[in-house]
This record gives C-alpha cells, structure tokens and sequence, in this order.
C-alpha cells in the first residue's frame, strides 16, 4: 500500500471516529423525545437539577468511565433509582458483579424501563432508558447470567442507590 493510501485511509477513519459519537447522540436524543414520557423538562430545567455528568449521561446518551462510579462495588440491599426522576428500577437482588466496570443487573423492575435501537460506535446495541423520563441509563446485552441471560450495563451516574 503506498503511504498516500495508508495516510488517506487513516485520515478517513479517524474522521469517523470523531463524527460517530456526535452523530449518534443527536438520533438518539431524536428517538429518545419521540416517547410519550410523563415527566419533561427543558434542557435548562434537567441542568438545574443533575449534575454535569448526570447531565451528560442521562440526557445527552454519554457514558461514563468504566471503574468510575462506586455502585459498581455496591451490593447492599434496597433500590436503584433513576437519578433523574427518582423511578425505582432494579432491585439489588437482580444485581451482579459482571467485571465490566458499570453496576450490572440481570433484571429491571416491572415497568421500569425503555428500550431503543442505538446504532453509535459502528454497533448496533439496545439502549436502556427510564420510562418516566427517557434518561439514557446505559445498554441491555444478552451475555448475563440465568434466569434471564440479560446483563443491564447501567451508568452509576444515572443511577441512585436507596438502601432497604
């Protein structure tokens, strides 16, 4: 291959690589605003009461670092939260340590949850949300453990843990 190529191709997949995550986020806030949800705010409202990374996570699709969020390391008994709008979505009996770095669960609760198609990152994955709210909690993947095979990779940060 000459370096001219090599140069050009390179150029070309570091450009897609920048734009994807852009570009994926504004058709998933699309999706994401589509859904009947019963609490809406304006984006200056959410500012007021999340914090920059809530922000970021919840309404913007981000993500946060692998490791980061001490939930991950949680296993007390109670509820966790959408840090949002307070929604009850899992149970700590459905949570498990699946070593990715983000709080797992194998289940949410009854009603609790949303699901799109995200197709971010050249992968198409199905994106976990809040049904009150639409805040962005992380993905759905089918690697967990039985009963129910699910892993729900959830953002610590979109998440608040109540103790029983």
């Amino acid at each position: 291959m000459k370096k001219r190529h090599f140069l050009t191709a390179g150029a070309a997949m570091v450009g897609s690589a920048w734009l994807s995550p852009h570009l994926s986020r504004q058709a998933n806030a699309m999706t994401t605003k589509k859904g009947p949800f019963s609490i809406t705010k304006t984006e200056a409202e959410w500012r007021k009461i999340l914090t920059p990374e809530q922000f970021e996570v919840l309404r913007k699709h981000g993500t946060e670092r692998a490791g980061s969020s001490p939930l991950d390391h949680q296993f007390g008994k109670g509820t966790y939260h959408c840090a949002g709008c307070s929604l009850p979505l899992f149970a700590s009996a459905t949570k498990f340590n699946s070593g990715t770095g983000w709080p797992s669960f194998y289940a949410p609760l009854a009603g609790a949850i949303g699901t799109s198609v995200d197709k971010s990152f050249f992968a198409t994955r199905i994106e976990v949300h809040c049904n009150r709210c639409g805040g962005h909690l992380g993905h759905v993947f089918d690697d967990g453990p039985q009963p129910t095979g699910k892993r729900y990779c959830m953002n610590g940060v979109a998440l608040k843990f109540i103790p029983a």
